[in-house]
């Protein structure tokens, strides 16, 4: 007759049970970190009273007055805010995937006088954070914009370019090493049949690089899409500035009383992420792997 006191006398069966229930609890453990902290500014956002003392889980006053107020607000453009960091991370991500494209296509694919050197140099440019550089880049941002005014301050075209200077090292290097990893027996037979470096590039080496390129780019934009310090440095006008420095005002003005509408903007603020990482997310994740090891 089975018994279950008997099966749990059982060592094997026991230790098979527990170690069972203890990646139980850490898989509870970790989908509760990860989706707490929305749960949490879900609630706040459907808490109409929008201050901090009366924040719950499950609010009493629910309702949508605070995606109301968010997207009908003269003094905070917020679907104008939206749309910019959306235009700014989405050329800012397209320029650094190409830029960085071709020279970790040169870095992996030719011998050059200087190269390790250059490679090195890269490297350490980004050892040091851009907040050690922010003074820096605001003196040339500024000097660009006297001669070309929508490279300078207070224009995307300024932004874009000092959100490329700091992304291009790094994502040189990230694909350097997935190009390694594309055999070179393939180039030596497109240049047996005449083919040119660029056609190389771009028709056979280029198509087998897509994860990584989808990597670059989904981080590119993410990084650009919620910068602070260089967006609120660089940009002045209300009308010209991102999601993250329009919502770092219902922070720094008002920050209880504006606690509801700034939830409800972070909730619609993350839609473009959450849409980008499906897309791409088979690319994301074979990009991330497959370029670790060079083949």
């Amino acid at each position: 007759m089975f018994s279950l006191r008997a099966l749990w006398q059982n060592k094997m069966v026991r230790d098979r049970w527990l170690g069972y229930l203890a990646r139980l609890m850490l898989i509870f453990l970790a989908l509760f970190f990860a989706f707490f902290p929305i749960l949490w500014i879900a609630s706040a956002s459907l808490n109409e009273t929008g201050t901090l003392n009366t924040q719950k889980l499950i609010p009493r006053n629910f309702g949508l007055g605070n995606y109301d107020r968010l997207l009908h607000n003269d003094l905070h453009p917020f679907p104008l805010w939206m749309w910019n960091s959306i235009k700014v991370s989405s050329i800012t991500a397209v320029l650094s995937v190409m830029i960085s494209a071709l020279g970790a296509y040169a870095f992996s694919r030719f011998r050059f006088r200087g190269r390790r050197g250059l490679m090195l140099t890269i490297f350490l440019v980004q050892v040091f954070p851009n907040s050690l550089t922010i003074v820096g880049t605001f003196l040339l941002i500024q000097t660009i914009g006297r001669h070309i005014p929508w490279l300078g301050l207070n224009a995307h075209g300024g932004l874009i370019l000092a959100y490329l200077g700091g992304a291009l090292g790094i994502n040189t290097w990230l694909m350097k090493g997935f190009f390694d990893s594309v055999p070179r027996e393939l180039d030596e037979s497109a240049r047996i049949d005449g083919a040119s470096d660029w056609l190389i590039f771009w028709r056979i080496i280029f198509p087998l690089v897509r994860p990584v390129l989808a990597v670059v780019g989904i981080l590119t934009f993410i990084g650009t899409y919620g910068d602070v310090i260089i967006s609120l440095t660089l940009l002045k006008d209300k009308n010209v500035q991102t999601l993250a420095i329009g919502l770092n005002r219902f922070i720094s003005d008002n920050f209880n009383q504006e606690w509801g509408v700034f939830a409800a903007g972070a909730l619609i603020g993350a839609i473009p992420i959450v849409i980008l990482i499906l897309t791409f997310q088979r690319f994301f994740v074979s990009g991330l792997t497959e370029g670790a090891v060079k083949g």
